[in-house]
């Protein structure tokens, strides 16, 4: 079984922002095979917002993305299929996140897109509520997560990539019980 850990960042701003006007600026994702939870690949990519074109300071400092990065990149409708291509491969998968906000989002940029949400997605495990089943904990951050394991936060916390591989690290400690309960 392949599991695709993706995380997200996107447009955001220090006071209220609300979900509706957000809009992914980063796609991270790792490929975990299982039996052992060896990464079988990475997909990094920026994406070029089209509603809030400009990020705030907040975002910048927040993530580390610039406006150059942003600017240069690929917008959704051409990053995403690239994703979907990359997550179905040659192998079924399931798509997990650290909580329902990354599925979630990606689900309205495809509506922002006129694009359909892709069936193979709608598979997808919250790992935030399975880690706090699994190990008796409430809903942590990915952060609190890594200490709560005692593994190292490694990269820069807010960057979909450096996240991605972080939350591997946390879903291979978790493989054997996922495997036998999926949602």
């Amino acid at each position: 079984m392949r599991y695709i850990i993706v995380d997200l960042e996107a447009t955001c701003d220090e006071s209220d922002f609300p979900p509706d006007r957000m809009e992914t600026i980063e796609i991270g994702a790792v490929c975990l095979t299982t039996p052992v939870g060896q990464s079988s690949g990475e997909f990094a990519a920026f994406v070029r917002p089209v509603a809030t074109r400009y990020l705030s300071a907040f975002c910048r400092d927040l993530t580390g993305i610039t406006q150059a990065d942003v600017d240069n990149a690929e917008p959704f409708y051409t990053a995403f299929p690239r994703f979907v291509a990359w997550c179905e491969g040659d192998a079924p998968f399931t798509l997990c996140s650290w909580g329902a906000y990354d599925q979630n989002q990606l689900r309205r940029d495809s509506e922002r897109h006129g694009m359909t949400f892709p069936a193979t997605f709608e598979k997808h495990i919250n790992l935030k509520k399975k880690f706090a089943a699994q190990f008796g904990t409430r809903p942590l951050g990915m952060a609190a997560a890594l200490r709560h394991l005692r593994i190292p936060l490694e990269g820069r916390h807010h960057r979909g990539i450096d996240d991605a591989r972080n939350i591997a690290k946390i879903a291979a400690q978790m493989l054997p019980a996922l495997e036998n309960d999926h949602d």
